[in-house]
């Protein structure tokens, strides 16, 4: 063994870095090692120039505050990582179980706030021996505290860029405690894989730096040292160690088996106005069971709500028309909900939240007319307004899996066939043998159709929205052979008319005063991933009991406009959503641009290219 010591206990095959950055400021990543241990490490050197190298080429950006969360100097020199004009910060938090104090996250809120101010643009490397759970814990407060965030979302934000997240039941505990509600504590993920290497190391070992001769050392003489020189460099790594303990701890039961984190159940999600026989799931064992189940359906590896997502239409995606065939649909002011029937009595709705409401007396049979199980379906609700009455009907628009069969890989033309065929045929069939009683239904089911892109100007006209009996607000353009995909999906296109864009911000109403100026009331507007207000709009009377909800503005006479509370969301646009769609307001695919768009370069297919048969 070198006389630097052994590699940290767990660090040859834990993961480099974060996947992504974190709110757009933060890339969490475990300690670095220099070139002394490299006799250890064989090929899985990860040396400080590493990290800067790489956000330098993946993102064309600059770490300029690195913060140190060790309790050693041993594992690298500061001077690897100022000399790359970069502020190094020495943060020591114990590890060991012991979740960083309020006083060490107050400094890191303000070493954080201080370098922000000066240095908006700059990337914040964050480190412990690991990179999870300490780190995780500072960069959650920071969420919270700073950027708005609720606990449970800052906890799965930092878990989405550095999987699986904080895996310490006792870190996820305190953050609760300090900024929650402790009886909503998510439970810990399982260990990963990496938790589970053979420890070489035994836990009274003490390594001297390269500076200090090796001495024995018992345990008391060890406990003195932590107690009465917690800052000397020479500190033993075990101290360092945020992994170092029993692996039962972490709230995994289940050996080296993955599993699924907790979701966030929100207990006071309400469905769509004027629609019956939907009851908010509060049982938290049996929500994140279908929230999984679902998740699992969609082939979906994250946290929350795991339904395919569209991007709006630019003038640079518009392009995708010209690249492949594709479908048209009118856009629905609906909301928007899978579908999970797991079996007869167990119709389950979810949000976009990810929050599960059970559905009451409906009924979906297969050609048989046995009852449809392990089926997932995507779609929306609307209220349809007929003669003065309101009818609530769910329109289907995709199908992920159908009696226990993934469909989703099936091409979008194919999963439109099974909706009609599988879904809403056995059931008109039903309703008129009368084994579906579709008076007691608390709303209707249809199919929401797609046509060839062509007919995007017959979507778009006076006559078609008459016929709808119920609000359009766009089109949306589906790729006609590809599979389902869950999460954001760039090549699923919404367009709005650039009158209709619209953004969901979280608004804050604030007293704003000042020498000579009047006290009045103004309404700031944030989204996600940024401390500061996006923008502001004029208070009015309809403002005044919406502080802190999410509200959804559009564009109008060089101001945002409030249009109307999204509660069926709990978090705003992200920073980069909220921006594209103000760069499509700037620069709009206007409806004659699209149309015309659409008749010149629209993928042809076969058929289009060959004319009609002549005989």
């Amino acid at each position: 063994m070198s006389k630097s010591g052994p590699i940290p206990n767990r660090w040859l095959n834990c993961p480099n870095r974060s996947e992504s950055i974190i709110c757009n400021k933060f890339i969490a990543f475990k300690t670095p090692l220099d070139k002394k241990f490299d006799d250890q490490v064989e090929d899985k050197s990860f040396y400080p120039e590493m990290i800067f190298s790489l956000m330098k080429s993946y993102y064309n950006k600059k770490i300029g505050l690195w913060i140190d969360l060790t309790n050693t100097n041993r594992f690298y020199s500061r001077s690897e990582v100022e000399r790359r004009d970069c502020q190094y910060v020495k943060l020591r938090c114990r590890g060991f179980g012991e979740t960083p104090s309020i006083e060490q996250v107050r400094s890191f809120i303000e070493i954080v706030d201080e370098f922000v101010l000066s240095n908006p643009i700059d990337l914040i490397g964050i480190h412990c021996t690991h990179g999870f759970n300490r780190t995780g814990f500072l960069i959650v407060c920071y969420l919270v505290e700073k950027y708005d965030y609720d606990v449970a979302a800052a906890v799965q934000e930092f878990a989405r860029a550095r999987a699986p997240g904080i895996y310490k039941q006792e870190y996820i505990t305190e953050l609760f405690k300090r900024y929650g509600d402790e009886e909503d504590t998510l439970q810990a993920p399982e260990l990963p894989d990496w938790c589970f290497e053979e420890e070489e190391t035994p836990d009274d070992y003490n390594f001297p730096n390269d500076n200090q001769q090796q001495q024995p050392t018992t345990s008391n003489s060890r406990k003195r040292k932590r107690e009465n020189d917690q800052q000397d460099d020479n500190e033993d790594i075990q101290n360092d160690d945020d992994d170092n303990e029993d692996k039962s701890d972490s709230g995994s039961s289940n050996g080296n088996k993955k599993r699924r984190k907790n979701e966030m159940i929100k207990l006071d999600a309400t469905f769509m106005a004027g629609v019956s026989g939907v009851e908010l799931m509060t049982d938290k064992k049996l929500v994140n069971e279908l929230q999984h189940k679902i998740q699992n359906m969609c082939d979906f590896d994250k946290t929350g709500f795991p339904g395919s997502q569209p991007v709006s239409m630019d003038r640079d995606n518009i392009k995708l028309l010209h690249s492949k065939p594709y479908m048209v649909s009118w856009k629905a002011d609906g909301t928007r909900y899978m579908m999970l029937i797991k079996q007869k009595d167990e119709i389950y709705f979810f949000d976009r939240d990810n929050a599960c409401f059970k559905v009451h007396n409906i009924q979906f049979v297969d050609m048989e007319g046995q009852h449809l199980r392990n089926t997932l379906l995507d779609g929306e609700m609307v209220i349809d307004v007929v003669n003065h009455q309101k009818f609530p009907r769910y329109l289907v628009y995709d199908i992920i899996y159908l009696e226990n069969e993934n469909v989703g890989v099936l091409s979008f033309k194919e999963r439109m066939r099974l909706i009609r065929d599988r879904i809403i045929m056995p059931r008109r069939r039903a309703i008129e043998k009368g084994r579906i009683r579709k008076e007691y239904e608390p709303f209707s089911i249809r199919v929401k159709d797609f046509w060839g892109v062509e007919h995007a100007n017959k979507l778009l006209s006076e006559k078609f929205a008459r016929q709808l009996s119920h609000e359009p607000d766009g089109l949306i353009f589906q790729p006609k052979l590809d599979p389902y995909m869950s999460g954001r999906c760039d090549d699923v296109l919404k367009w709005k008319p650039s009158e209709q864009n619209s953004v969901d911000f979280k608004v804050k109403i604030v007293m704003e005063s000042g020498q000579g100026l009047l006290t009045q009331k103004k309404a700031f507007l944030y989204v996600g991933g940024f401390d500061q207000p996006f923008s502001a709009m004029k208070y009015t009377k309809d403002l005044k009991d919406l502080n802190n909800k999410i509200i959804e503005c559009k564009y109008e006479n060089n101001e945002w406009k409030f249009m109307r509370v999204r509660t069926d969301k709990s978090y705003p646009n992200a920073y980069t959503t909220a921006m594209a769609v103000c760069k499509s307001i700037q620069a709009p695919v206007t409806k004659e641009g699209l149309l015309e768009f659409i008749e010149r370069f629209r993928f042809r297919e076969e058929h289009e290219i060959m004319g009609p048969p002549t005989h």
